[in-house]
């Protein structure tokens, strides 16, 4: 029986425990802000150079362009994803710290 008569609480969660639940739900944060900013920056360029008249369909030429510049724009953001996650890795070894959170953090939307 603990303290006040009651009875004994489950053990708590192990620091190391708490700390990859954190890791892991600031994971699944930064890649849904991930997906929403290159989602809103795909609607930025692509949808405004594809589609000069919004009407109620697009046409072929539209859809082929629309299709293109997704397509591009994904793949530059995720070349740019990778090339700023290695820099922070690197950055991390030099000045002797973990950057793995920082790593694992970046590759959500990759």
């Amino acid at each position: 029986m603990s303290l006040f008569g009651s009875a004994p609480s489950a053990p708590s969660k192990s620091s190391e425990d708490i700390k990859t639940a954190l890791v892991q739900q600031l994971q699944q944060e930064s890649a849904m802000n991930n997906a929403r900013a290159l989602i809103g920056k795909i609607n930025e360029h692509c949808y405004d150079a594809c589609i000069p008249a919004p009407g109620s369909s697009m046409s072929s030429k539209e859809s082929s362009c629309l299709s293109s510049c997704m397509e591009k724009y994904i793949a530059m953001w995720n070349v740019t994803s990778r090339t700023y996650i290695s820099r922070v890795s690197q950055e991390s070894k030099k000045m002797g710290g973990d950057a793995s959170a920082l790593v694992a953090m970046g590759t959500g939307s990759s």
